[in-house]
């Protein structure tokens, strides 16, 4: 599966109704962290089709970075049902990032 571009005009059906668990990874093009989590990114997604991930620029996607209080990047939100379930700030590793969306 591949990383799909989050917007204020598809959040809602990626992520908030989706069937699957979303990894959402709030992010900037010039935060030296959020570049190297994405090849992390990148690989899980090639690798899982039992959760989503989804991908947002804050710079670009300023009202969805306010609306979810992203104080800090890269933010990772996992999504399920709908709802936050959970977050974490900073680099992470791959092993932390499959736990935070591991089916429940």
């Amino acid at each position: 599966m591949k990383i799909i571009d989050g917007t204020k005009d598809n959040f809602k059906k990626e992520v908030l109704e989706s069937k699957k668990p979303v990894l959402v990874d709030f992010n900037a093009e010039w935060c030296p962290p959020c570049q190297a989590l994405h090849p992390i990114l990148e690989e899980l997604a090639e690798e899982n089709d039992d959760f989503k991930i989804v991908t947002v620029d804050i710079d670009a996607e300023e009202e969805l970075a306010n609306q979810y209080r992203v104080s800090s990047i890269p933010c990772l939100v996992v999504f399920r049902d709908g709802e936050e379930d959970d977050r974490r700030f900073g680099l992470q590793s791959k092993k932390r990032l499959l736990k935070m969306v591991e089916v429940k």
